[in-house]
């Protein structure tokens, strides 16, 4: 079974990872994670922290000559903050931000300071899980299976692009500051003027996985629904406050007719919808077309003009404390979200396809195509 855990404070030395039930023979290495964890680094309206960082990975186990060993992948990522804030002395924090998991958090383990809860909470911890991602891709990209991202919205900025020309103006999208092929200057223009008003702004992400054979998932058990499960490790992402699959909330007022993706068949394409309602996704298991859902990115609690707060130890009324925060980090919340699920869909694959070593796992998934294909 795929696993992994990760450890590691916003301004501590280092975030670390491991990640267990790989196959043994992928190749991977330590320039193609970089390459995602670069890809989470951008995005119009990020903090000074990125400019501080930049972000690499430092395999420590789990690969030798380049291939995966079988045994469990390690890696570390070392925080270049830590360099300014190991000597520094930090005041007490009390003063619990809205929005920010400060307040709950000191509650829970019975801290006296809130540094203890931001540190671990902090969405810094989502570069680990980025690269965790980035070698589920790697894997999955050898079954030609493939990962889209992209915003929908930024504050009041909509997008409607369609899917199609998402995916064939994908490298468009991914120069882009804003992660979007049109209204570019309108959402900067929106994040700008969040600045101007010390405020954040939040938005709505994509993501298109291409290439799923149908049964990745299943419906035997309510804690192996692929949906259930991308659902809950995208509500998992710092930010994330809802997720939809395929036409989601707009179904509630259609008809079945209406909601529903008619089955067909030919030769060339084996079974096919002509829509995607569903997202890809039907009784918690991939149905053979993309797997799409859009997460909603509530805007960064942490502001340049304080909320208002109470101190928890003298119960007095306070402003809550700013610190060097994002003013929008929706397109940088696409790159994670992807990659967050990739970790899912190459979990389910592997259960269906086993995870000894690539080879037999191809073995196993092509003589599986046959099933759902001409190919023979």
């Amino acid at each position: 079974m795929l696993r992994y855990l990760t450890a590691g404070e916003s301004h501590g030395e280092a975030l670390v990872a491991i990640l267990e039930g790989l196959p043994a023979g992928l190749l991977i290495s330590e320039d193609y994670i970089n390459f995602h964890l670069e890809r989470r680094q951008k995005g119009y309206g990020r903090g000074a922290r990125m400019q501080i960082e930049k972000d690499t990975v430092r395999i420590l186990s789990g690969v030798r000559k380049g291939l995966t060993t079988g045994s469990p992948l390690s890696f570390l990522i070392e925080n270049k903050d830590w360099e300014n804030w190991k000597d520094k002395e930090t005041p007490v924090l009390s003063v619990p931000r809205p929005g920010h998991a400060d307040f709950s958090g000191i509650i829970k383990y019975g801290l006296k300071d809130i540094r203890d809860v931001l540190e671990r909470a902090s969405a810094r911890e989502t570069a680990a899980r980025t690269a965790i991602g980035a070698v589920c891709q790697k894997l999955l990209s050898d079954f030609n299976i493939k990962f889209y991202s992209h915003v929908r919205r930024i504050g009041p900025v909509e997008i409607s692009t369609p899917i199609d020309e998402i995916i064939n103006n994908y490298e468009k999208i991914e120069q882009s500051e804003v992660r979007t092929l049109e209204k570019e200057d309108e959402c900067k223009k929106a994040i700008d003027s969040a600045l101007k008003d010390k405020d954040s702004l939040g938005g709505i992400i994509e993501v298109i996985i291409t290439g799923c054979p149908p049964g990745l998932g299943s419906y035997v058990h309510w804690d192996r629904k692929l949906d259930a499960n991308i659902a809950k490790s995208i509500i998992s992402v710092q930010s994330v406050k809802a997720i939809e699959f395929g036409d989601g909330f707009s179904l509630s007022s259609k008809r079945g007719s209406e909601t529903h993706d008619e089955i067909f068949y030919n030769k060339e394409k084996g079974f096919f919808r002509k829509t995607n309602r569903a997202g890809g996704i039907e009784g918690g298991m991939t149905n053979g077309e993309p797997v799409i859902f859009r997460a909603c990115i509530k805007p960064i609690p942490t502001l340049l003009k304080p909320l208002k707060s109470v101190d928890i130890f003298s119960k007095e009324a306070k402003e809550s404390f700013k610190e060097r925060s994002d003013i929008c980090a929706v397109p940088s919340a696409a790159v994670i979200c992807e990659n967050v699920a990739a970790f899912e869909i190459c979990r389910e694959f592997l259960i269906s396809f086993g995870s000894d070593s690539l080879e037999k796992i191809k073995f196993r998934f092509n003589n599986q195509k046959k099933l759902y294909t001409d190919e023979k």
